[in-house]
């Protein structure tokens, strides 16, 4: 799998608000808003749990750390709790347990249970979208129905990160940190899509807009297909600049590491043994 998106849903501090409370639970986010950080301006506001049975249901079932017992416990919770708030939140969470394990097909089941309850939510949309891109294969019967899908949820994400997650409350910097990784994510599911596709130069455009929207977190999985796209297109110095980034961005001995040191050889060899591409 690729970036673990999980630690995007601990920058903002998203949380389910207690019952009867009139503001978010304590977190890293509230705090640093009241030191001093400006918070951004009243927008969406966390999904509410409506008894205090509800919110602390909701909180063993988040705590829980085992993939296949957290979605039991999330299906009993939903069952339990038929008209919560929180129901979405807490298939989320078992999407980002899933994610970690590198469990795609359960991230998928899991993601596509969030938009039942909320078909708008960016993190679901590309949990979808990011499973059908990187494991739909040419001889899948349904090749060009997932692949249509995968590009719809990725696309409607970019919208959707404007106006479907929490800002109530949230320093506006976490605020752009997670729309940047989400827009990042967004633009390399394109990407590949592209790639995959051998459309060579949208696939440079999006995979570039994948790094530049988010650069403090450059996807290496979209480097190096950055450098590809750009080296199919004749484009050497350019795809051995993003060969080097993908090779810092990557260990030897990983299937990403070896391809992106793959790509770099080549392509210093390509043009005469310059191991940097020339200053412009």
């Amino acid at each position: 799998m690729k970036r673990i998106a999980i630690m995007i849903f601990a920058v903002l501090g998203i949380t389910a608000w207690s019952f009867g409370q009139n503001k978010p639970a304590a977190s890293s986010s509230t705090t640093q808003t009241a030191t001093g950080q400006a918070a951004a301006p009243a927008g969406k506001r966390p999904p509410q749990a409506k008894t205090q049975p509800e919110f602390d249901a909701y909180k063993a079932a988040a705590a829980i750390t085992d993939p296949a017992a957290q979605e039991k416990a999330a299906d009993d919770f939903a069952a339990k709790f038929p008209d919560s708030e929180l129901r979405a939140l807490i298939f989320k969470t078992v999407m980002h347990s899933y994610q970690q394990a590198n469990n795609a097909d359960k991230m998928l089941a899991m993601s596509q249970k969030v938009l039942t309850f909320d078909p708008d939510d960016p993190e679901a949309l590309l949990g979808v979208a990011q499973v059908l891109a990187e494991r739909t294969r040419d001889t899948d019967l349904d090749k060009d129905q997932r692949i249509a899908e995968a590009r719809k949820d990725a696309e409607r994400a970019l919208l959707t990160v404007e106006t479907d997650i929490p800002t109530a409350g949230q320093p506006q910097d976490r605020i752009d940190a997670f729309k940047g990784f989400m827009k990042s994510e967004a633009y390399a599911i394109l990407g590949t899509l592209d790639f995959n596709a051998k459309s060579w130069a949208v696939a440079e455009e999006n995979l570039k807009k994948s790094i530049d929207v988010f650069p403090q977190q450059p996807d290496p999985i979209a480097v190096f297909r950055l450098s590809v796209a750009l080296d199919m297109q004749n484009k050497y110095p350019d795809a051995l600049k993003y060969a080097n980034q993908a090779v810092d961005l990557t260990k030897a001995g990983t299937n990403a590491g070896d391809a992106a040191r793959k790509e770099k050889d080549r392509l210093v060899q390509l043009i005469g043994g310059i191991s940097e591409p020339p200053a412009k």
